[in-house]
């Protein structure tokens, strides 16, 4: 496995491996992560080991979309370990570029999603956050110009925008979505789990009950949405959570369901100091 530093050796490395084909995709598949590497990352880089690519996994903390008020400077920057585990899950490559090197000048250029997709749910309560997600992930995939791009379902709304965007944009790639890794009690693996304290780590799957016990509601017939996602959200605040939102949404573009749609119920929610966010498909 190479660890990689500078874009020019990325591309370099790369044309060895073959270059673009003639279609204009590219060989690699690609894993974008920000670091802090758990078993939901590896197990993205296992699916994009199954499409017979070479895989380059990114380590980036993407200044771009964190907000002044978040975690960017304590944000856990565990280069080392994050190779052992890549080279342990067969990664071919990763491009871990410092600031400087994927942002030599300041970013004037940059991607924004449609406010409908992207001003919604994550996008209102961090302003800014999809412009960010989609400026480093378009650079990304300018730079490594892979023919797969592998993101996990645990960030839906993420996930959403980044196929909305290589659609539109008509990108010469494929975005494919890994689902959501869970630990045994059922919490979706973050790598801001780490911030939790043990009481608070105890208490954290109460997020993903809640979206079960909501998805169970749907399941057997219960139409009234709003007093669904109230009664769901209270919960959460009497257990000592501070809930952004708890959403029950179409699948197909986050809008309001309508009968007969496919539905996904999102929720955002602080417990202590940590941000956790989760969903499960209906």
């Amino acid at each position: 496995m190479k660890v990689i530093h500078r874009i020019a050796e990325l591309r370099g490395a790369l044309a060895e491996l073959g270059g673009a084909g003639s279609s204009g995709a590219g060989v690699a598949a690609l894993v974008p992560t920000m670091g802090n590497l758990h078993a939901g990352h590896l197990s993205l880089v296992a699916q994009a080991r199954r499409s017979a690519a070479p895989v380059v996994a990114t380590v980036f903390v993407n200044r771009l979309q964190f907000a002044p008020n978040e975690d960017f400077d304590s944000y856990p920057r565990t280069l080392a370990g994050d190779c052992a585990l890549l080279r342990e899950a067969g990664c071919d490559i990763v491009f871990a570029p410092s600031e400087a090197e994927l942002y030599p000048e300041p970013q004037g250029y940059t991607v924004h999603a449609p406010t409908a997709l992207g001003d919604i749910l994550e996008g209102h309560f961090r302003p800014g956050f999809f412009v960010g997600v989609c400026t480093v992930v378009l650079k990304l995939f300018n730079v490594v110009q892979p023919r797969v791009a592998v993101f996990g379902k645990k960030d839906y709304q993420q996930l959403m925008v980044i196929r909305n965007m290589v659609r539109q944009l008509a990108l010469p790639l494929e975005v494919q979505a890994g689902e959501t890794s869970r630990a045994d009690d059922g919490l979706a693996l973050s790598s801001r789990n780490g911030y939790l304290t043990p009481a608070e780590r105890a208490e954290a799957p109460a997020l993903a009950q809640a979206l079960q016990q909501l998805a169970s509601q749907l399941r057997a017939g219960a139409t009234d949405l709003a007093a669904l996602e109230s009664a769901a959200m209270d919960g959460l605040r009497q257990r000592g959570w501070a809930p952004d939102y708890l959403a029950v949404r179409r699948q197909s573009d986050l809008g309001p369901p309508q009968a007969g749609d496919a539905r996904v119920v999102l929720a955002a929610a602080r417990l202590g100091a940590t941000r956790l966010i989760d969903n499960i498909e209906v």
